[in-house]
């Protein structure tokens, strides 16, 4: 089988040593701007399998590639409160679909998701055995974002010297060679046994290529119309429908009782749906996700920055589950729910966990009350409808929740499900005697939501797809797919170009790369 070949930027070939110790700001661009090792006589050695898993760690956070991911979307927002925020322009551009090349996390995520390239090429070539089926996985992963985020993927081999110059694949071509690379690591990878979720396995494989066949006809549409409208072939929907059952044919894996088993601090053991994850243990934490739209006297302390958009928060019905839950053992000593936080919030006194639990005041003295209204531009302090997706650990609270064990999962079965659920929509053939509507009345009813009945329409698919999976970094490509995403929503009046489902090339990379050619539109 002929394998595509590897991928990394010239501006960020050198990794992540590189990364660490050579950066620096360009003042016109606000981005990394890599400086060129001097020139190897050799190609790199093979690294070793863990530092790159390590790779993963650039996509968890508040910046970069969640933010490409969601504050483009219909579920996030940052907004300006007062000087705050502001921050040139970076959150509210991303909103009003606004980027240019010039934009400082469209440059920041390129740099980062081709230096992982280059990393994951060096291990899928140069390594053997199982470890070389990861590095295929991993690779294949980040050539998918790639791909997804910005229309191509940069290609060189491992064994071509340092300087050497990469090719460009578009994504018409990188899905293909994708798919094969990813069908060709399972008989490598291992099952997966509920220990090993934090690794690539047979069951994270079908899942990335459940995304790749159910995505195909998005990626091999004309570059000059990436918007599409798209044709989903049948025979692709099926592949999604294989992938899908080969997963759920794995006993370990089911729909949580508890959603938030899937999120909150003990959900490297207690979720039953995470199928491929980072660890706390692995070098990342998620106080991002409480601290980046909690309040400064919230327990944490936050930053009281990004909040989610009322028209989102009321497509939840008050009785689903995921739309919040006094979480046991949580609500009680922080007074945040698991979930969604609108309204007189609630705190322990002097922000230690164990004092009494007392309404909270803001940095005026006024009662702290979030308020549903929220804009890109002026908003005041309570502004804005919060979310708390990832519960920490009360126990490591006082502490700053640093060394909350929450995974933060990539993929995920209840995802799995959904995709299968709309494979079947998009012209699939149907297995297990399921239908679109008894997949997603299987999850809404452990949810607690009401089941649909009818004919399921593709805005009730989309719909169902944000309250499970908001704020796990897959809002922009479920718009895109459906045809939504250039449509208005609260706080961008007007629709944005079709080319915007493609993010720029940065000024940076074409100016490093003479292969590349700037995206349509740009």
């Amino acid at each position: 089988m002929k394998t595509f070949s590897k991928v990394f930027t010239a501006a960020a070939m050198i990794s992540s040593v590189l990364f660490a110790s050579s950066c620096k700001i360009d003042p016109e661009l606000g981005a990394n701007n890599v400086e060129l090792p001097p020139p190897s006589q050799g190609a790199p050695a093979a690294p070793s399998i863990g530092a790159v898993y390590a790779r993963l760690n650039d996509l968890v956070g508040q910046y970069g590639y969640q933010a490409l991911q969601e504050h483009s979307s219909d579920e996030l927002l940052g907004p300006t409160r007062g000087t705050d925020w502001d921050d040139f322009g970076t959150w509210r551009r991303l909103h009003l679909h606004t980027w240019g090349p010039d934009h400082n996390q469209v440059n920041d995520v390129w740099s980062q998701v081709n230096g992982s390239l280059f990393q994951t090429t060096l291990a899928a070539e140069l390594l053997t055995g199982q470890a070389k089926a990861e590095g295929q996985f991993l690779r294949s992963f980040f050539r998918f974002l790639s791909a997804d985020l910005y229309g191509v993927v940069q290609s060189r081999p491992a064994t071509a010297p340092s300087r050497g110059i990469p090719n460009v694949i578009p994504r018409a071509a990188a899905i293909d060679s994708i798919i094969a690379e990813l069908e060709s690591a399972v008989a490598g990878l291992p099952a997966f046994n509920g220990t090993n979720r934090h690794v690539a396995t047979k069951e994270a494989a079908w899942a990335l290529l459940a995304k790749c066949y159910l995505n195909k006809a998005v990626y091999k549409a004309s570059p000059t119309s990436p918007a599409g409208p798209y044709t989903h072939a049948a025979a692709d929907m099926n592949k999604v429908i294989q992938y899908c059952d080969l997963i759920d044919a794995n006993p370990l894996f089911d729909i949580d009782a508890n959603y938030w088993d899937n999120f909150k601090w003990d959900n490297g053991t207690a979720s039953s749906e995470n199928i491929f994850v980072r660890r706390q243990s692995d070098g990342i934490n998620l106080v991002w996700a409480t601290c980046m739209g909690g309040h400064y006297n919230q327990t944490p302390s936050g930053w009281n920055g990004f909040t989610t958009l009322s028209n989102f928060y009321d497509s939840f019905e008050d009785i689903d589950t995921r739309k919040g839950v006094d979480l046991p053992g949580y609500t009680s000593q922080t007074g945040m729910r698991a979930g969604f936080q609108i309204g007189q919030a609630r705190g322990p006194q002097g922000q230690r966990i164990g004092n009494a639990i007392v309404d909270l005041k803001d940095r005026s003295g006024n009662a702290l009350v979030f308020t549903r209204n929220v804009s890109p531009f002026f908003n005041g302090e309570a502004s804005g409808i919060r979310n708390n997706k990832f519960p920490l650990d009360p126990a490591q609270i006082n502490g700053g929740g640093w060394d909350s064990k929450n995974d933060f999962p990539f993929l995920r079965f209840a995802d799995v499900r959904l995709m299968k659920a709309e494979a079947i929509w998009r012209g699939g053939t149907a297995t297990g005697g399921e239908t679109v509507l008894s997949i997603l009345n299987s999850i809404r009813s452990v949810r607690g939501a009401t089941p649909l009945t009818g004919t399921v329409t593709p805005a009730q698919l989309l719909a169902e797809r944000g309250r499970e999976m908001y704020l796990e970094g897959w809002r922009r490509n479920d718009l895109i797919r459906f045809g939504a995403f250039n449509t208005p929503t609260q706080g961008r009046t007007s629709a944005s170009e079709g080319y915007k489902v493609v993010y720029p090339i940065p000024t940076i990379a074409l100016s490093s790369n003479p292969n590349l050619k700037q995206n349509f539109g740009y």
